[in-house]
């Protein structure tokens, strides 16, 4: 997603399927040599001379979220077969790569629905045209994705709609197996929309029962919930809240949401929690049971949130107006990082850097000064914004947003909405991130608060062959990516490779010849760093 958007029709210009599938030969990724080109670690500056030893692996989030409602971002069509869904996955997986991005957030949930086979909720209707049906000839999409990614050396988050049951774009009907058929109750008509109640238990049961069931089935390395709690509000049925916010629009009258039978069962129960604060402590409970659940199963897999990008009006920077999530999403982002409940956030800072009512930067360190507790703090870009028919970026906003992130101690990465933009290089931003601040890869920061533990050293032998080096590696425990390093004169070069890969070679420079010295380390789920390994080249 990111949610806010998804009412542009200009969000869907991904690239054909002709032109998808003319791309991709194989759904296998190639394994060229893993050397960076010169001067390609980024970002941070690396000391000239020849040390003795590397210095420190950059480290960056780098992620694109990929949207399967409204078929955004993959798969482009509904009624795509098997193959042609994996020639599209490939394409954007293998351009990920290409970019030097290390993460997908994929859309798994998009509305109460699954792009997975699952016992508790059915299939979406954006695979193949119809909810309920799976995609033929059958396979498993999110499994097909972990594993494509994870031998690109890319981290999978799945992400979730936590509470929409029905977006207002849907085509075919609600399939017997849906929340909307199974448990009524708790789910609520909004204008175009179907809801699950927050105020429901069996509704927030359902999210957490589906987020965990994937924690369990998938070897995913995050989850991630977007900014849908309460919805948007909006004037009448059929408007389109959201849009209207990001704009810092409000309808005039505005549509209550209707749970007025929970309501009434608290206020009976002997609550005592004004209804804005009520409806806060409903998605609070959720937030809280998702963080713990999630790393009650595997303590490995992160937890992020992309809220929408304003916070509480009465802790807002001087000058920064528009829309109150706190107030009208019943969101205390917050109150999250107060209490640690995530372990990343990803605002939503979908304006400007020269727009003084939402500026960028003024936004970016009001959401640092809140995060007391060090968790990491992602901000979502609005790469889809490049080549709109109102109010567009031009490329160098989002590059120059990038270098304002970096400048901040405190954030360490960004994700791009949406992949498409960058699949259709939207007045050549790939190329101009990829030549700049994506020259070189990068490892996702570590998150300490984890684990601290240091993976396995792996095993290293090396030869040389033909025009490079070839290293022979055997990962040690909890291996998943190794962190290369080669000297090439007076510079070090950086590259990862997937701990699955057993062979990596290292190109000699066409002017400085071979490397005169190679270092290999192993890095686990949680960005740990084993000791590194001197090779010796034979």
């Amino acid at each position: 997603m990111q949610p806010n958007t998804k009412k542009f029709g200009w969000l869907a210009g991904a690239l054909s399927v002709a032109a998808l599938l003319a791309s991709c030969t194989t759904v296998k990724p190639k394994d060229p040599a893993v050397v960076a080109a010169p001067g390609a670690v980024t970002p941070g500056a690396l000391p000239a001379g020849p040390t003795s030893l590397p210095p420190a692996a950059p480290r960056e989030f780098r992620a694109a979220w990929v949207s399967t409602v409204a078929n955004i971002d993959w798969p482009t069509k509904p009624n795509l077969n098997s193959a042609q869904q994996q020639a599209e996955a490939i394409a954007i997986l293998d351009r990920a790569r290409a970019m030097n991005l290390n993460a997908v957030v994929l859309q798994v949930r998009p509305s109460a629905d699954a792009i997975y086979p699952s016992k508790l909720e059915p299939w979406t209707e954006y695979l193949t045209g119809a909810q309920g049906a799976a995609p033929q000839p059958m396979y498993d999409p999110l499994k097909f994705w972990v594993t494509e990614a994870h031998a690109r050396g890319l981290q999978l988050h799945a992400w979730f709609n936590p509470y929409r049951a029905r977006h207002s774009g849907a085509k075919s009907p609600v399939s017997a197996n849906h929340i909307a058929k199974l448990n009524p109750a708790a789910v609520k008509t909004y204008g175009k929309f179907l809801w699950m109640d927050p105020a429901e238990e069996s509704a927030s049961k359902q999210t957490l029962d589906v987020v965990l069931d994937v924690v369990r089935r998938y070897d995913i390395d995050g989850v991630h919930i977007d900014d849908y709690f309460y919805p948007y509000p909006i004037e009448a049925p059929g408007a389109a809240g959201e849009a209207a916010a990001l704009d810092g629009n409000a309808p005039k009258t505005e549509l209550d949401f209707p749970d007025q039978p929970a309501w009434q069962r608290y206020l009976q129960s002997g609550g005592k929690l004004d209804r804005s604060a009520w409806r806060r402590d409903n998605v609070n409970r959720l937030i809280e049971a998702l963080y713990t659940g999630i790393h009650r199963e595997k303590n490995w897999v992160l937890f992020g949130i992309s809220p929408f990008g304003l916070g509480k009006p009465a802790l807002r920077p001087a000058g920064i107006v528009g829309f109150s999530q706190y107030d009208k999403l019943y969101a205390d982002a917050e109150l999250w990082l107060e209490k640690g409940w995530l372990d990343y956030l990803s605002p939503q800072l979908y304006w400007s850097i020269a727009a003084p009512p939402q500026s960028y930067p003024v936004l970016l360190d009001y959401w640092v000064a809140q995060n007391r507790k060090g968790r990491h703090i992602w901000p979502g870009l609005f790469t889809s914004r490049i080549g709109a028919p109102t109010k567009d970026f031009q490329p160098e906003e989002i590059v120059q947003q990038v270098g304002v992130t970096r400048t901040r101690p405190g954030a360490t990465g960004h994700v791009h909405f949406s992949m498409a933009a960058l699949m259709g290089n939207r007045k050549g931003i790939t190329d101009r991130l990829k030549a700049s601040h994506y020259a070189g890869p990068a490892l996702v920061p570590a998150t300490p608060w984890l684990g601290t533990v240091a993976p396995g050293v792996p095993s290293v032998t090396a030869k040389r062959d033909g025009k490079g080096v070839s290293l022979k590696l055997s990962p040690g425990k909890d291996n998943t990516q190794y962190a290369i390093w080669s000297r090439y004169g007076n510079e070090w070069r950086f590259a990862v490779a997937p701990a699955s890969r057993a062979d990596v070679s290292i190109a000699d420079d066409p002017k400085l010849g071979a490397a005169s010295a190679v270092f290999v380390n192993a890095v686990d789920r949680i960005g740990n760093e084993s000791a590194r390994v001197p090779v010796a080249v034979k």
